[in-house]
């Protein structure tokens, strides 16, 4: 397992754990990582079957995966609790551990979370029968979904769990890139809005804000967003009176 970890613990301040999206790994976060490690203890891995990491034995799913991360956490964190800030898959498996490791994961930030319902999404807005461009994003994104990728994770659609009190920041991209799928992109960024919109059931204190400058990639394309989302939420999983008075 390829672990990177960086920036000096911060007394009361929980260790930030960021989380690849599909294809890619944890090289792609690096300056990423290395600006919010100038405040912050910030680690990331590569997930089984991308990056660096060995190749899975065989399939995964995200109970699975998540035995994988839960490892990764106590090797990076030991007792103390964790932000795990996810960038689209990787948000979606944060999101889906978070209330099962409510012990470990004291805050969530999901930058562009695949949305619980990808799989109902795609197939509602891109017909079978479409060609071209609409085809092939329909095609490429279910066969990751369904197992067929490096990773071979299964992503099944589910309902949003809460992971109770938690701080939460859902960031969403500002610029409409899957607009631009000829016939059916209006569709699918319609779709994408409501399931960055499902997400802020993962806890009764979630925030929805747009990178008004991004694409699906907001960490490379307005970073300093993330970054304060990601401090926001470190800062107030970490100060108790923060939290109290976010209630």
């Amino acid at each position: 397992m390829n672990v990177s970890c960086s920036g000096d613990p911060v007394g009361g301040r929980p260790v930030i754990l960021l989380m690849h999206g599909g294809g890619d790994g944890l090289k792609k976060m690096a300056t990423f990582q290395k600006a919010l490690s100038k405040k912050n203890r910030v680690c990331s891995y590569d997930r089984l079957g991308a990056g660096a990491s060995d190749k899975p034995d065989g399939p995964q799913t995200l109970e699975s995966s998540g035995k994988v991360l839960t490892g990764v956490i106590d090797r990076v964190a030991g007792g103390a609790p964790v932000v795990l800030a996810g960038h689209s898959l990787g948000g979606l498996i944060a999101a889906r551990y978070a209330p099962d490791h409510r012990d470990k994961v004291k805050g969530l930030v999901l930058m562009d979370a695949t949305s619980p319902t990808q799989n109902a999404d795609l197939t509602k807005e891109i017909p079978e029968s479409a060609t071209g461009p609409a085809a092939d994003l329909r095609a490429q994104t279910l066969a990751i979904l369904q197992g067929k990728g490096p990773e071979k994770l299964t992503v099944r659609d589910g309902k949003v769990r809460s992971a109770g009190n938690i701080p939460v920041e859902v960031v969403q991209h500002g610029k409409r890139y899957l607009a631009k799928v000829p016939e059916y992109g209006p569709g699918m960024e319609q779709a994408w809005s409501q399931g960055q919109h499902e997400w802020l059931a993962v806890s009764n204190r979630s925030n929805l804000s747009t990178a008004a400058n991004s694409e699906h990639y907001i960490y490379l394309d307005q970073p300093e967003v993330a970054v304060r989302a990601i401090e926001r939420v470190t800062s107030q999983a970490g100060d108790p009176a923060k939290a109290q008075a976010q209630r």
